[in-house]
């Protein structure tokens, strides 16, 4: 079986992921996005919203699933047997920061990095834009998934 992880805070979930997620779906039997904590940051939306968020998106897609995990990712990859991680690239400053990682990844742990370029209508959107959008009170609801805007009150 094919699993993949596709690592993130999701804080919030964006049409971006969405659009990675979803071209990754054929390439894997399982996706498993995983939330990953980091104590030291401060997070929008809580980890209950943030997996709410997901869940309500994906629900009845059999072949995703929504993980929480804390520490390296290719421990998680690890512990549930998952040989791939998936990730987007915007930009190539996204392709140098991810390369490196990658690199280190499959040195340390032989999991295999699956890079997927962002289209051009979602390349712009990062969950740091629609964080500041909403903080000021923007519309989100051309950069996030139906899931967040009706869980947000927006």
């Amino acid at each position: 079986m094919k699993r993949a992880v596709f690592p993130g805070s999701f804080d919030p979930i964006t049409l971006g992921h969405i659009d990675i997620i979803n071209r990754a779906l054929p390439l894997f039997d399982e996706i498993v996005i995983a939330i990953g904590i980091n104590t030291d940051k401060n997070y929008l939306f809580s980890l209950e919203r943030r997996q709410h968020f997901i869940k309500q998106h994906y629900a009845g897609n059999k072949k995703i699933s929504v993980l929480t995990y804390t520490g390296l990712t290719m421990d998680f990859c690890k512990k549930i047997e998952a040989d791939f991680i998936v990730r987007g690239l915007r930009n190539p400053a996204d392709f140098e920061f991810e390369k490196a990682i990658a690199q280190t990844n499959r040195k340390l742990s032989n999991i295999e990095t699956v890079f997927l370029l962002t289209s051009a209508k979602t390349s712009f959107i990062s969950s740091s834009i629609v964080r500041d959008v909403y903080r000021n009170g923007g519309d989100i609801g051309a950069l996030v998934p139906k899931s967040v805007i009706e869980n947000t009150g927006d």
